[in-house]
């Protein structure tokens, strides 16, 4: 499949060398199928690096130490993790891999939550969303039991527990409870959630891939085990046969050393930069050089805005419980940068809590590793429960920079790294209908000084 016009990308006058030993495939590689051009390449990557990402933290989850499968994860309220890309620190966060199999099911208990936003959000191997648990998705059953079986086990599980069919024998965990300025509150009942096995289930361990980060991403070593890890997962994407057909064609090319070094040129000079540009400048639609999508969490055919979603802050949830708005950009289209000040001004008339059922928040996060920034306040957001200091008339001011001075209050801070780059996350959870509609967006960011 190709992506359509909104998600193409800007293409780059052609990488004539590198295609040229493309498309100078030996005739043995071309009878086992057709020989991919850079169209076929750029979609096979993507694709498979969509699923890759998730591998990868995997990986990194089930390395710390104390952790693995069905133990629950607690992380510290308001605090930024090493590695956590796009951290929402405006929530009690609760993580962990579930891994089952047709005999052992995993038990999720959910405490009675009020007063504030929660969801037990369960995604498959691929970072699409299964379910949320909460009280809008289970009126009947907001709390309590939920037992998870692998897909097609006929294994009885509790009396009192919801059954949750799972799309492989893994998913992953990630349970929010709002802090609401309550961090006593929020954190006993982050640790009333709880994760366990009914049994000793079979795990597969995780997939061995090649160790990158997201400013060098992995090249033509993501082709080495196409196998493996197309096997590793079902994808329910419409368009996953034709993409994993493309991926093995790909695969079989780069395992000649007469291509594969043309491949990784290829990849690195060209697609791979672009893809990074896409995945935080065009993977969606574009107002007051802000990207929304609606297209998150469960991503039909749109595997390129999912391998971006993945990359940017894994995890993504479906467009009933958050939509997610992200940008680089000032409103001249330059790089948000900590070198410049910057304001961010709602109407008194349109602040953000309007257009959510829930609340709202702002993050920063540098650039490329959309890590939270170290600051001397510990202030890496505002949200609609915590927001700036509100003007006199009743607007409200945002100002990102590096410090505060004069003309930059402190309590309406929030700090940007001094002279690198950097990324704002704007979250509508649990948004009306307005942000559906893409109807509504941030206001554009002003440069100050």
């Amino acid at each position: 499949m190709k992506l359509n016009r909104r998600q193409t990308f800007a293409l780059l006058p052609a990488a004539v060398l590198a295609l040229s030993a493309i498309r100078t495939a030996t005739a043995q590689t071309a009878a086992a199928g057709s020989q991919p051009d850079e169209a076929v390449l750029r979609d096979a990557y993507i694709y498979l690096l969509g699923r890759v990402v998730v591998i990868r933290q995997e990986q990194a989850d089930i390395r710390e130490e104390g952790i693995d499968y069905n133990i629950i994860k607690y992380n510290l309220l308001g605090q930024p993790l090493d590695g956590w890309v796009n951290p929402n620190l405006d929530v009690a966060n609760i993580e962990a891999w579930i891994a089952v199999d047709e005999e052992t099911p995993a038990i999720l208990e959910i405490p009675v939550v009020e007063g504030r936003y929660y969801t037990a959000q369960i995604c498959d191997e691929w970072g699409e969303v299964i379910t949320n648990i909460n009280e809008r998705n289970y009126p009947l059953h907001p709390h309590g039991k939920y037992a998870f079986v692998a897909p097609g086990s006929t294994v009885a599980v509790p009396g009192d527990a919801v059954r949750i069919e799972l799309r492989s024998p893994k998913a992953k965990l990630l349970a929010r409870v709002e802090i609401r300025n309550d961090a006593e509150g929020a954190s006993a009942l982050q640790k009333q959630f709880k994760l366990s096995s009914t049994g000793k289930p079979k795990i597969v361990p995780t997939l061995p891939v090649p160790a990158f980060d997201n400013k060098s991403l992995i090249g033509v070593e993501i082709f080495d085990t196409v196998d493996e890890v197309l096997a590793s997962a079902p994808d329910v994407s419409p368009v996953a046969a034709q993409l994993q057909s493309k991926v093995r064609d790909v695969a079989k090319l780069a395992a000649d050393p007469a291509h594969r070094a043309a491949i990784d040129k290829l990849l690195r000079e060209k697609i791979i930069p672009e893809f990074q540009s896409y995945a935080v400048a065009n993977a969606g639609v574009m107002k007051n050089n802000w990207i929304g999508t609606t297209i998150v969490g469960n991503y039909g055919e749109d595997f390129a805005i999912r391998a971006a979603a993945n990359y940017i802050g894994i995890w993504a949830n479906a467009r009933d419980e958050v939509i997610y708005f992200v940008t680089t950009r000032d409103a001249d289209g330059n790089q948000l940068a900590g070198s410049s000040d910057y304001v961010i001004e709602f109407p008194a008339d349109d602040r953000p809590d309007k257009v959510v059922n829930a609340y709202w928040s702002l993050s920063l996060v540098d650039v490329p590793g959309f890590l939270a920034v170290p600051n001397s306040l510990n202030r890496y957001t505002f949200n609609s429960v915590a927001p700036p200091q509100a003007e006199a008339d009743g607007s409200l001011k945002i100002f990102l920079a590096a410090k505060s001075g004069t003309d930059i209050p402190e309590t309406n801070l929030l700090p940007s790294p001094e002279g690198k780059p950097f990324s704002l996350t704007f979250r509508t959870y649990v948004p009306k209908d307005v942000v559906k509609r893409g109807e509504w967006s941030p206001p554009a960011i002003r440069k100050v000084r």
